[in-house]
C-alpha cells in the first residue's frame, strides 16, 4: 500500500510515551516512513515512571516528561524528568529530575518564551509552574495552586497551556467542569487569575483538552464525560464566551464513551476528536464563523484512542490506541478531511502520548 501520494518521503521523527511497569523505559523514538507507513525504532529512553505526557523544547533541545505517579523518588507527589535530545544520533539522555507537589501530573507544556513549565495534576487537583534556568533545566517550583472541592466534587486539572497571544494561561478542570484563565507573571512565575477568569461548562461534562483556531479567535474544548465539543469565542483580553456545543458520537451509538484528544488539521479547515468507547476519530468542518459541522466518523484502528497527532505535512493522522496496544496511521482525504482506511498498524504497548519534532 502506498500512503504518500505526493508527500515528502523523508522519514519524520516520532516520539511516543507510555505508562510503564517498574524499571521499564517509557519514551520511544521512531523514524516514520510516510511512503510505506513503516515504523523504525531508533531508540528507547528512560524518562522516569509513567511518562504519560511530554513536551519538547526545540530552543534547548530538551524533552520534558510528566511522570504521572503519586510518589516520585520517595517524595509524595509526581515528577518531571528532563532529557537532552541529540537529533543526529537519535539518543536521549536523562539530565534532571524534579518532584511536583500534588502528584499525578497528566499534562505538561511550555510557556510562550520557554522559561517556565506548566503542569496539570489530575489526582492532586492542582496546577504547577516550574522555573527553568537559562539552559532550560528545571530549577524550582515557582507556583502551585490547589483547587478546593465544590459541591462535594473534587478538582481534576487535565490540561494547562498558553493561549494564542502567549500571555494567557488556560486550565481545563475535568472534575469541576470549568476553565480557569490566568496571566503568568514573567518575573515570579505566579499565576494570576484574570477578571471573569472562571468559565463554567455543563455539569458532568468533564472538559479535558482544548485547541485554538489559527487566528486565535476560537477555542475548542473536548469534554470527556458527556462526549461533546464546545466552541468558545476568545475576546481581546483572553476571555471566553461559549457559542456552540455538539456531540462527538454518531447517531444511534449505545454504550459508554469517554472523549480524549483534540486537534485541528494543518490547513485549519477540519477539527478532529477521539472517542474512547465508540473507538472513533470524529471529524468536523470548521466554518468561516468558526462554528463546527459534522463531517463524519472513522474507526480508530484499535481500542481506546487516548492520544493522536497530525504529521508535519498535514497529510496523515497517527492514533495511539491504549488498550489494544497499537499506533494506527491514516491518510487524510484532502476533499473530505476524513481519516481514511486502510490503516497501517504498529504494535506498541499502552501508547499515551505521540509527538513529532520535525
Amino acid at each position: 500500500m502506498i500512503l504518500s501520494g505526493s508527500c515528502n518521503c523523508q522519514p519524520v521523527r516520532l516520539f511516543a510515551g507510555t505508562f510503564t511497569p517498574a524499571d521499564e523505559k517509557g519514551l520511544f523514538l521512531f523514524d516514520l516512513n510516510l511512503e510505506n507507513g513503516a515504523f523504525k525504532l531508533i531508540n528507547e529512553a528512560d524518562a522516569g515512571p509513567n511518562p504519560s505526557y511530554f513536551c519538547i523544547s526545540k530552543k534547548h533541545g530538551l524533552i520534558y516528561a510528566a511522570n504521572e505517579v503519586m510518589n516520585f523518588k520517595g517524595i509524595k507527589g509526581g515528577g518531571v524528568t528532563t532529557l537532552r535530545y541529540d537529533a543526529i544520533s537519535g539518543t536521549c539522555e536523562k539530565i534532571n529530575e524534579i518532584a511536583v507537589p500534588g502528584g499525578s501530573p497528566c499534562y505538561i507544556s511550555l510557556s510562550s518564551k520557554e522559561d517556565y513549565l506548566l503542569l496539570a495534576n489530575y489526582t492532586g487537583g492542582s496546577v504547577t509552574v516550574i522555573n527553568l534556568d537559562d539552559k532550560g533545566i528545571p530549577a524550582s517550583v515557582a507556583d502551585n495552586i490547589f483547587y478546593e472541592k465544590e459541591d462535594d466534587k473534587s478538582s481534576h486539572a487535565h490540561m494547562i497551556s498558553c493561549g494564542p497571544s502567549g500571555k494567557e494561561i488556560y486550565v481545563t478542570d475535568l472534575g469541576l467542569d470549568r476553565i480557569v484563565i490566568y496571566n503568568l507573571d514573567k518575573e515570579s512565575g505566579k499565576l494570576i487569575q484574570i477578571k471573569d477568569g472562571i468559565v463554567s461548562l455543563a455539569k458532568g461534562s468533564g472538559p479535558r483538552h482544548f485547541v485554538f483556531s489559527s487566528d486565535g479567535k476560537k477555542m475548542y474544548v473536548i469534554c470527556e464525560l458527556n462526549s461533546t465539543i464546545s466552541t468558545f469565542s476568545v475576546d481581546t483580553n483572553g476571555g471566553l464566551k461559549q457559542i456552540q456545543t455538539l456531540t462527538t458520537l454518531a447517531d444511534g451509538f449505545i454504550g459508554q464513551n469517554a472523549c480524549a484528544d483534540i486537534h485541528i488539521g494543518k490547513n485549519g479547515k477540519y477539527l478532529y476528536g477521539s472517542n474512547r468507547g465508540e473507538n472513533t476519530i470524529v471529524t468536523f468542518r470548521i466554518g468561516s464563523d468558526g462554528k463546527l459541522t459534522l463531517a463524519g466518523h472513522t474507526s480508530c484502528g484499535g481500542d481506546w484512542p487516548r492520544n493522536f497527532v497530525i504529521d508535519p505535512s498535514g497529510k496523515f493522522i497517527l492514533v495511539g490506541n491504549q488498550k489494544s496496544g497499537n499506533i494506527s496511521l491514516f491518510r487524510i482525504d484532502e476533499k473530505t478531511g476524513l481519516p481514511v482506511e486502510p490503516a497501517k498498524n504498529y504494535e506498541f504497548k499502552s501508547p499515551a502520548c505521540l509527538k513529532f519534532i520535525n
